[in-house]
C-alpha cells in the first residue's frame, strides 16, 4: 500500500461518508453535460459557457450539497461555486486537471492537462483534492511508459502540494480490435491497469466497473490496499447501484457517481433544474450512499 501523508489522509477524509466509502459527484464533464440539455433552443452547441457554469452550480446547490465531495472542472465552474458561496461548507471539492478529449499517438489515447492547471492552481481554486484522468492500455504500457512517468510525476507534484491525487483510469478498445476481444480482455485490463497505477504510487483510484465479484475482487487484489472506487460511465442508476453493491462486497471503497445520477435531470432553465435534481437526482444519490454505508 502507498502510504498517505497526514494532508493526504485530510483530503480522502473529506471525500468520505461517516463510515469510511468514498462519495463523489462527478460534474466535471463539459460536452457531455451539454448534451444531456436537450431543452436548449439552438442545441447543446449553442449553450455557452455562463449558461453552463450557472446550470452546474445549480447541480452544486440541490444535489453535490448533500454528498461527501463534488468533482468540477477549472475551465467553467471555478472559481465562482466557492467565491459565490454556492459550494457548502462540508462538501469537499475535488478539481478535475485533465481537459476534455484526448490525442492518439502511435495508437494509443493521451489525455491533456487543462492549461495551467496545476497542484498549486488546484489549492488556489479552493481544491481539497485533485483529480487526473489516464487512459490506459497496460497490455501495451509499462513501467517504463509515457503514462506511467505522467503518473509518478503527477503524484510526486501533488504530494509535495499537500495534495490528495485521485488517479482516474479509462481503458480503452483499439483500432483493429474486435468488440469480442476487448470485452474478453476487459477486467483483466482494469485490474492490470490498477496495479500499474500503483507501482506508479497512485494512492487512491478511481476505476471502471471490472464487470463481476470475482473481477471486482482481482481489481482490489491487484490495488495493493490502496482505495477504489467505481465510476458510473453514464449507466442508469439502477445499474449503478448494483455495480457499487457487488463492487464494495469485493473491496471497493466508494463511488464517484456522475450521470448516473443527473443525465436526466438537466435543463436549460434554473426552474426545471431545481425540480429535476431535487425531485429524481438527490433520491439516487440518498439511495447510493444507503448502498455505500449500508
Amino acid at each position: 500500500m502507498n502510504t498517505l501523508t497526514t494532508p493526504e489522509r485530510r483530503g480522502l477524509s473529506a471525500i468520505s461518508t461517516p463510515g469510511g466509502r468514498m462519495l463523489i459527484v462527478a460534474a466535471d464533464q463539459r460536452n457531455g453535460m451539454k448534451a444531456v440539455m436537450a431543452d436548449a433552443p439552438n442545441g447543446p452547441d449553442g449553450i455557452s459557457r455562463a449558461e453552463l457554469a450557472e446550470a452546474k452550480a445549480d447541480l452544486v446547490r440541490h444535489l453535490a450539497n448533500h454528498a461527501e465531495a463534488i468533482l468540477l472542472d477549472p475551465e467553467t465552474a471555478l472559481p465562482d461555486v466557492v467565491d459565490d458561496g454556492v459550494l457548502a461548507r462540508d462538501t469537499a471539492l475535488v478539481v478535475g486537471m485533465d481537459a476534455s478529449g484526448f490525442e492518439t499517438l502511435g495508437g494509443l489515447r493521451h489525455t491533456r492537462f487543462v492549461p495551467g492547471v496545476t497542484p498549486r492552481r488546484v489549492r488556489e481554486l479552493g481544491g481539497d483534492v485533485a483529480k487526473m484522468l489516464f487512459y490506459t492500455r497496460p497490455d501495451r504500457q509499462q513501467a517504463d511508459s509515457e503514462v506511467a512517468k505522467q503518473i509518478r510525476d503527477l503524484v510526486r507534484e501533488c504530494s509535495q502540494e499537500g495534495l490528495l491525487l485521485i488517479v482516474e483510469l479509462l481503458t480503452y478498445r483499439l483500432e483493429g480490435e474486435s468488440e469480442e476481444e476487448y470485452a474478453a480482455a476487459f477486467p483483466t485490463l482494469v485490474a492490470d491497469g490498477a496495479k500499474l497505477a500503483v507501482e506508479c504510487g497512485a494512492k487512491v483510484l478511481k476505476l471502471q466497473y471490472p464487470g463481476s465479484a470475482d473481477a471486482c475482487a482481482a481489481v482490489t487484489e491487484a490495488a495493493a490496499g490502496v482505495p477504489w472506487a467505481v465510476l458510473s460511465a453514464g449507466v442508469d442508476h439502477e445499474t449503478f447501484v448494483g455495480q457499487v453493491g457487488t463492487a464494495v462486497a469485493n473491496g471497493a471503497s466508494g463511488a464517484m457517481a456522475g450521470r448516473s445520477l443527473w443525465k436526466d435531470s438537466l435543463s436549460i432553465t434554473a426552474g426545471a433544474r431545481e425540480k429535476l435534481l431535487t425531485n429524481r437526482a438527490l433520491p439516487r444519490l440518498r439511495e447510493l450512499k444507503a448502498v455505500l454505508d449500508g
